[in-house]
C-alpha cells in the first residue's frame, strides 16, 4: 500500500507543481515565468519526487511510464491497475487544489484552459490532431528511453533523477506549443475533469498516444540496451 500512496502524492506534486506554474505563474504580471519556467517546473517536480519516493515506488507518476516499464520488463503487470488508479487520483486531487487556489482570484475563468491539453483550436499553437498525435507518441517514446537507460544497472548510479527531470523539461520546451505537453495521462486527466467539455472530449488522445509512445520506447530500449544484441 505504501508504494501506491507514494505514487498518489508524487503525481499530486507533479500536477500541482507543473500545472500550477502554468495557471498561476506563467503570465503573472511583470514577472511571468513563461514557457521556459513552466517547462522547468514540470522537470523539477519529477526530479524532486524521484529523489523522495524513487526508492519506495519507483516514482512513475504517469500511467504511460508504468506501461512502458512493464513493456520493458521492469514492472509486473499485476501492479499496473493500482498504480494507474493512484496516479489518476493524485492528479485529480491536485487539480482540485489548484482550482481552489486559482478560484481565489477575481476574474478567474476556466475558459482559459486551466493548463489542459488539446489539439486543433485548443492547441496553444493551433496544431492539428495529426501533429498532436505524433508529438505525444514521439516525446513519450524518448522519455521512456531516457528513463530506462538512466536507471539501467550499467548507468552511473544516483544520477537518474537528474537525467529524467531534465528530459521532461526538454520535452515541455519542445511540445508546449503543440499540445500544452501531456506525455502523461494522469496529468491530462487531473485538470481536464475540471474544464469539462472540449478537454474531456479530447482527453482520449492524451491517454492513447502517451501509452503507445511509452511502450514503443520500451521496445527500442530493450533492443539497444540488450547486451546480447
Amino acid at each position: 500500500m505504501k508504494k501506491y500512496v507514494a505514487e498518489f502524492f508524487g503525481t499530486f506534486w507533479l500536477v500541482l507543481g507543473g500545472c500550477g506554474s502554468a495557471v498561476l505563474a506563467a503570465a503573472f504580471p511583470n514577472v511571468g515565468i513563461g514557457l521556459l519556467g513552466v517547462s522547468l517546473a514540470f522537470g523539477l517536480t519529477v526530479l524532486t519526487m524521484a529523489f523522495a519516493i524513487g526508492h519506495i515506488s519507483g516514482c512513475h507518476l504517469n500511467p504511460a511510464v508504468s506501461f512502458g516499464l512493464w513493456a520493458g520488463g521492469r514492472f509486473p503487470a499485476k501492479d499496473l491497475p493500482p498504480y494507474i488508479v493512484a496516479q489518476v487520483l493524485g492528479g485529480i486531487v491536485a487539480g482540485g487544489v489548484l482550482y481552489l487556489i486559482a478560484g481565489g482570484k477575481a476574474g478567474f475563468d476556466l475558459s482559459g484552459g486551466f493548463a489542459s491539453n488539446g489539439y486543433g483550436e485548443h492547441s496553444p499553437g493551433g496544431y492539428n490532431l495529426t501533429a498532436a498525435l505524433i508529438t505525444e507518441v514521439v516525446m513519450t517514446m524518448m522519455f521512456l528511453i531516457v528513463i530506462l537507460g538512466s536507471t539501467d544497472k550499467r548507468a552511473p548510479q544516483g544520477l537518474a533523477p537528474i537525467a529524467i527531470g531534465l528530459c521532461l523539461t526538454l520535452i515541455h520546451l519542445i511540445s508546449i506549443p503543440v499540445t500544452n505537453t501531456s506525455v502523461n495521462p494522469a496529468r491530462s486527466t487531473g485538470v481536464a475533469v475540471f474544464v469539462g467539455g472540449w478537454a474531456i472530449s479530447q482527453l482520449w488522445l492524451f491517454w492513447v498516444a502517451p501509452i503507445i509512445g511509452g511502450m514503443l520506447g520500451a521496445v527500442v530500449y530493450r533492443f539497444i540496451g540488450d547486451e546480447k544484441n
